[in-house]
């Protein structure tokens, strides 16, 4: 039995001779039946994500079920550098040492210093190839991290295979083709031979047969597998049409028709149709690509007091460098020298260049402006953020969204279905008419029309280029699944700090009470040296510009929701709410004023003596001072909140803060509900709350505090200047902060789900017209090819409309992708 606390294994697979839906959902039930395994495969990607709990199944029997099944997991390559080796004993062993791993051929090259390892993912990783060599006594590092260009050289050289067998399939068919002329045009003879019936055989059996083998062999692996799939209907109608073409050609039977020209312009035209398809495919997976290549090549380096070119990728935290203007920004760093202007756009999605100065961040592929900037690199080659968000993309992109679910079951019984509907139609036709050729061609035309793959498409196409736009917007989606429930969002809690308001507080106004303001401020900032509070960084900011010294602090602890204790020098202080104040004398009346013009009120006091609740013998509180902190609200928050209620969404706000400042807040923003006085811990239970109304409830928030309420929530987005707990925890990260993302990701989210319903239609509606028509006799075998070929396309081409889906709208017109 499997041990709960222990984390998954998970596997990226990537798996060639999936040809339809129906092919993804027989590796899922052949790898989902296995003990311990969740798997979901996505057949737009061509891969599989698989996770295995437990000990009951290994990842080499999850490869080993996906070939058994009639499918392959093809080899990786990858090329590292090493180190350590002195002579050709060194890299023989080493060469050795690999070899003998599962699933792994290496060669070691002594002279370039270089192990070029083909491995087969699952039974071998990267990780554990490095470990290896470690353990060898050599070091080894990746030369470069681009499995993914692999994968798409081979791509385009298997496209470049298939499109010359297209043009020589073309040539070989053109002739028969052409005798479909006298069908067309009538006369008493309409299906006369122009060209001799040796010669028709002749033309359509290396097309039968050697441009058409990949049909054979893909439904050989499908039916070994246990199910069938697209090539088991081209293989199945072609040979029918061939084979009783060939009888007649070679028995001279009187009176019946040859039909070579239909089986080999069938597998002509759906050879052109996966050519097309592949094409339009690639383009969905743009926004990957793109993104790759923003990355820098080089960078200038300070080495040694000189300035040198060099490989970004040979970049290591630490490293000094410097852009010059005009260029783009190597790794991620920070700017320790010179001012700058930086265009974000290709991250963030923000137009206008952010002003960068010393202690600012900057990021990997982010183009600087007109000043020169020297910088420290602080994230390199897999962990800037560029790198971040290309995996993130990445995942999403593979994701299954849950309207999927339904074209998998359809498509997983589509083809046993069509095959009887065929084998009816040959027997209707024969029994009632009378005729085999009409019978047998009409049971052809059934089996080559009935396509699954438009259905086995309609949902990851478009979820590719929708998350691709999201992307190129500044809208990270961490799976297909939120993209979906993003479009049926009703309620929408939303954060202060930091969300509504800019997150960056400033003190405003100090109160004297026991001490004076100076005192007040030096020792509330003494105070807050030990915390990371946004309130904090306020008070110490006020102190740094005051010029004040910061006492020693020690025994520093926070309270969640009440403020912060500690020993400041000699004395015990507390920084908290009046609410949590009640037993000093305060002026109610200032801080009520304070509070209802949206600033946080937070109360100094002091605990005079060394007896701080030991003994119980308590010295009475001290009030020292009431301090008022602002946090301005973002210039666009109001604007936002407009938006996102005309897309029909209840807001309410969340917040800690005082009733009377919550209030200020939500009214200058326009939020007419909202909950104060919420300790963190409580949000997660004011979201629950919340759906169970009935409600699709969204959180938006940015800080530690908000984690909870955002795992808690139907849908969650994080600001992406937030922490890196909230950006985990959400299932959307907005890339600039600013309330529009959100109205933006859920026009995003309609925009897809309605490209997907209109595929889903498409694909319906072709295979619901068209197998009747077929069945009636009412369509040609050719015609139905070249039908059949089209139903892809047109999927696929109706998802890359997606991408003229531009930010910034205001409802169901932004859409402009519909058809």
């Amino acid at each position: 039995m499997s041990d709960p606390n222990v984390s998954p294994q998970t596997l990226d697979l990537p798996i060639n001779g999936m040809s339809c839906a129906a092919c993804a959902s027989r590796i899922e039930r052949v790898l989902n039946r296995m003990p311990g395994v969740n798997a979901s495969v996505n057949l737009a990607t061509e891969r599989a994500q698989v996770a295995i709990t437990g000990e009951e199944t290994s990842a080499g029997q999850v490869v080993a079920a996906i070939e058994q099944a009639g499918f392959a997991v093809p080899l990786q390559t990858v090329e590292l550098a090493i180190s350590g080796m002195s002579c050709a004993a060194c890299s023989t062993r080493l060469e050795k040492v690999l070899n003998r791993l599962p699933g792994v051929e290496a060669a070691v090259n002594l002279a370039s210093e270089r192990a070029t390892i083909r491995y087969r993912p699952g039974l071998a990783a990267v990780a554990g190839l490095i470990a290896t060599i470690e353990a060898a006594g050599f070091h080894g590092q990746l030369t470069d991290a681009h499995a993914r260009a692999d994968e798409v050289a081979s791509r385009i050289a298997a496209q470049r295979r298939e499109l010359r067998r297209f043009f020589i399939a073309a040539a070989l068919t053109l002739p028969l083709v052409a005798q479909m002329l006298t069908m067309f045009a009538g006369g008493e003879q309409p299906h006369a031979d122009l060209l001799p019936r040796w010669l028709q055989l002749l033309l359509a059996t290396p097309v039968q047969f050697w441009i058409g083998w990949r049909f054979y062999e893909g439904a050989w692996k499908s039916l070994r597998g246990g199910g069938g799939n697209m090539d088991v209907l081209v293989a199945l109608g072609t040979s029918m049409a061939y084979f009783f073409s060939l009888f007649v050609t070679v028995s001279g039977a009187p009176g019946l028709h040859v039909y070579f020209e239909a089986s080999a312009a069938v597998i002509t035209l759906v050879l052109l149709g996966k050519l097309l398809e592949a094409r339009a495919r690639a383009k969905t997976g743009e926004a990957i690509a793109a993104l790759v290549r923003l990355q820098p090549r080089t960078a200038r380096v300070e080495r040694d007091g000189r300035l040198i070119e060099l490989d970004a990728s040979l970049l290591i935290p630490g490293d000094v460098f410097i852009v010059r203007p005009g260029e783009s920004i190597p790794v991620d760093g920070e700017v320790i020298d010179g001012s700058s202007s930086v265009s974000q756009a290709m991250l963030t999605g923000e137009s206008m260049p952010v002003a960068k100065h010393r202690g600012d961040r900057v990021y990997a592929a982010t183009a600087n402006g007109e000043g020169m900037l020297r910088c420290r690199a602080t994230g390199v080659g897999e962990h800037t953020l560029l790198a971040g968000i290309i995996r993130l993309v990445a995942a999403a992109q593979g994701s299954k969204a849950p309207v999927q679910r339904l074209a998998d079951r359809i498509s997983a019984v589509f083809v046993p279905v069509v095959c009887l509907v065929s084998l009816g139609t040959l027997i209707g036709w024969w029994l009632f008419g009378g005729i085999f050729s009409t019978a047998l061609i009409n049971a052809v035309a059934v089996l080559v029309i009935a396509c699954p793959c438009a259905l086995g498409l309609a949902t990851p196409t478009a979820i590719m280029v929708g998350s691709g736009r999201g992307a190129a917007a500044g809208i990270l989606i961490k799976n297909a699944e939120a993209l979906e429930r993003a479009s049926g969002i009703n309620v929408l809690a939303v954060d202060k700090t930091g969300t509504l308001t800019r997150g960056e507080p400033e003190l405003t106004d100090i109160v004297p009470l026991a001490a004076s303001a100076e005192e007040a401020l030096q020792l509330a900032a003494g105070l807050e040296q030990g915390s990371e509070h946004p309130l904090a960084r306020a008070i110490l900011q006020r102190g740094q510009e005051a010029g004040v010294g910061l006492p020693a602090l020690a025994e520093f602890r926070a309270i969640p929701g009440h403020g912060v204790e500690g020993l400041v020098g000699s004395r015990w202080l507390r920084l908290g709410a009046p609410a949590a104040c009640v037993d000093l004398a305060l002026p109610k009346a200032v801080i009520e004023a304070l509070q209802d013009a949206g600033k946080t009120v937070v109360v100094l006091s002091e605990r005079p003596g060394e007896d701080r609740g030991t003994t119980g013998n308590q010295p009475p509180q001290v009030a020292l001072a009431v301090l008022a902190i602002a946090d301005p609200l973002r210039a666009s928050s109001r604007q936002a909140v407009a938006r996102l209620a005309a897309l029909g969404m209840r807001l309410v706000m969340l917040t800690g803060d005082h009733a009377a400042t919550a209030a200020a807040i939500a009214r200058a923003s326009g939020i007419e509900d909202f909950r104060a006085g919420i300790l963190p811990g409580d949000k997660a239970a004011a979201v629950n709350a919340l759906r169970q109304k009935g409600s699709v409830v969204a959180m938006v928030g940015d800080g530690i505090n908000d984690a909870p309420a955002l795992a808690a929530a139907d849908v969650s987005f994080a600001i992406g200047a937030g922490s890196d707990a909230a950006i985990a925890a959400a299932d959307v990260t907005l890339m600039h902060g600013d309330l529009n993302g959100i109205a933006d990701a859920v026009l995003l989210s309609r925009a897809t789900l309605r490209k997907i319903r209109q595929n889903l239609f498409c694909a319906f509606v072709y295979n619901v017209l068209g197998i009747p028509l077929a069945a009636l006799g009412m369509l040609n075998p050719v015609i139905a090819g070249a039908a059949m070929a089209l139903s892809s396309l047109s999927v696929v081409a109706n998802s890359l409309l997606l991408r003229r889906w531009r930010p910034g709208g205001s409802g169901p017109a932004n859409d402009s992708g519909s058809t």
